[in-house]
């Protein structure tokens, strides 16, 4: 969520964000790093494992970060009219074990973090691994299993997982043998490793995902049911060079790169990004921001979102990153420009949680035409975000988007792309009229 109760405004540029912290002039429209009184998490991500349907029972993998600066607990609410069982919390930075308890909501409101904790609702208490760090996150991994029946039950033969969704993010996976017949929200259709089918969604809009699953008997099992390897084979309808098998089928849900555009004044032909990312592939040891034919990159800075650490940024080309033996899990063309930010190497089993930041100035993507601002551009993430400068609404936007307003006013519009094509972004936004305000 970007922005939730009790939250104030922080703003900060770009340069008070580097790893030097430099003294130079905050931007009017830099970075807005939201704080919170209360525990606000972000990246919410569920895999719901449908167990035998006699059960009435499914495994949730529930992945979220504590956001809350400075928190050292989490509260998960055990949903009303499930009975949880076989509890386990791992922090998701090192993979190891964390301590927690099932508490009541009388207990919970004794945290100042909670203090509208329903009375009626059990939470499970995570402890952290580390306090959360300013602008940082304390990513957690919740395993648990709920028993339901009023959510996962027969109909006849046919299984019915009918759960509305509050996580925007979610995977089910069917029992094994059965296929889908029946679904009410879009949704990707995969299969796992071991030949189960699986559906697997983004929901953008507000409330609410009203799931209704329905699935009967008929699928494969056993060795014949497992899935092909997904190829490097391209699509020969596209009238471009399209997305590759393995691209194009792969689970959009879970994807954890995030990027928010806020752009600077049109004039500038500027705007500043931050660009969240997980690295998870043991022996990387660098991430490497190749910049795009067309932009400038400027005042990069770099952060572990995990503990709060400062990394070093370094400019250089392809050819002078290969010589540098920094393992940045792709290959990059020589003659390419790119931002090299070098971490200690990755640990089969632990991930890194990265924040990677820096100013572009791209005239073809983002310019002033006439009265308009104008910024096109394609983004290939499934979870984009474009900020408007401060004095500006929007009056175009090609792409549908959901729309909110920053404490500042500043207007954001979100592109969430559950498609395996890149979004591309046209908006045209006008000045507001000077001393009106739509706060």
């Amino acid at each position: 969520m970007l922005i939730t109760r009790l939250e104030v405004a922080l703003i900060f540029s770009l340069a008070c964000y580097s790893a030097a912290n430099a003294q130079i002039p905050q931007a009017k429209d830099g970075l807005y790093f939201p704080a919170a009184i209360g525990q606000t998490e972000a990246d919410e991500y569920t895999r719901y494992e449908l167990l035998a349907p006699e059960t009435a029972s499914f495994k949730i993998t529930y992945e979220v970060s504590a956001t809350t600066p400075g928190a050292r607990f989490f509260y998960n609410p055990i949903r009303k009219g499930s009975a949880a069982s076989d509890e386990s919390v791992y922090d998701a930075m090192l993979g190891t074990p964390l301590h927690f308890e099932v508490v009541s909501g009388a207990q919970a409101r004794m945290d100042a973090l909670m203090p509208d904790a329903e009375l009626a609702t059990s939470y499970i208490k995570v402890t952290l691994a580390r306090p959360v760090p300013d602008h940082g996150q304390a990513r957690v991994v919740i395993v648990k299993t709920y028993k339901d029946p009023k959510s996962y039950y027969l109909d006849g033969k046919t299984i019915v997982f009918n759960r509305p969704l509050g996580v925007k993010r979610n995977k089910v996976v069917l029992p094994s043998g059965y296929q889908v017949v029946g679904l009410t929200v879009p949704s990707q259709v995969l299969t796992e490793k071991d030949g189960r089918i699986a559906i697997s969604f983004l929901h953008a809009g507000a409330g609410e995902a009203p799931l209704v699953l329905r699935a009967a008997r008929g699928a494969q099992v056993g060795a014949a049911a497992l899935p092909k390897p997904l190829t490097a084979q391209r699509s020969w309808e596209s009238p471009f060079i399209g997305e590759t098998e393995q691209e194009r089928l792969a689970e959009r849900a879970h994807q954890d790169r995030v990027i928010v555009y806020f752009l600077q004044q049109p004039e500038t032909h500027a705007f500043s990004l931050y660009h969240d990312y997980t690295e998870s592939r043991a022996g990387v040891s660098g991430y490497a921001n190749v910049v795009r034919e067309g932009s400038v990159a400027s005042h990069p800075a770099a952060s572990v979102l995990d503990t709060g650490e400062q990394l070093k940024t370094l400019e250089m080309s392809g050819a002078e990153l290969a010589a540098s033996k920094i393992n940045v899990g792709e290959p990059v063309a020589p003659t390419a420009r790119v931002v090299v930010i070098p971490f200690a190497p990755i640990k089969e089993g632990e991930t890194l949680r990265l924040r990677i930041a820096e100013t572009y100035t791209a005239p073809a993507s983002y310019r002033l035409d006439g009265e308009d601002l104008v910024f096109d551009r394609s983004l290939g993430r499934p979870r984009n975000a474009v900020v408007l400068p401060s004095g500006w609404y929007c009056t175009f936007s090609a792409a549908p988007a959901t729309i909110t307003q920053l404490p500042d006013s500043r207007v954001r519009l979100d592109y969430w792309d559950d498609r395996p094509e890149a979004v591309d972004v046209l908006i045209k936004a006008r000045r507001r009229i000077a001393g009106e305000t739509d706060k």
